[in-house]
């Protein structure tokens, strides 16, 4: 993978996560999921993207998140998964939620969507 799909990725991460801190996270995964895209959250939960954007309507925003140790991976032609530690804190908590994260990506005719997000926590 070069370093200019490496840095596509991220900023489609960095896009998610600014929209899970701004509230705006239920439209922005509506856009960036493809349609048969699944969230494999750490408590074992999956949900297909009109969950997520259902979910993330409801859900109160992150305050802040770091993300570190990126490694990429190609899965075929189009296709490439963002392997990071994700590290996100809610107003009021103390410790964060970290969790080994991976979101494959498809590049499609409008660009890279996220098809599959999973999350497997650390500490």
């Amino acid at each position: 993978m070069t370093d200019d799909v490496r840095e596509e990725l991220l900023a489609l991460e960095r896009r998610g996560w600014d929209a899970l801190c701004d509230a705006t996270g239920a439209e922005v995964y509506g856009e960036l999921m493809t349609p048969d895209g699944l969230m494999v959250l750490a408590d074992g939960t999956v949900m297909g993207r009109d969950e997520v954007v259902a979910a993330l309507r409801q859900s109160p925003p992150w305050a802040s998140y770091e993300i570190a140790d990126v490694r990429v991976l190609p899965v075929g032609t189009g296709s490439a998964a963002l392997v990071y530690t994700g590290r996100g804190w809610r107003t009021g908590e103390r410790e964060p939620f970290t969790a080994a994260m991976t979101s494959t990506y498809v590049r499609t005719d409008g660009g890279w969507r996220l098809a599959l997000y999973t999350q497997t926590p650390l500490g």
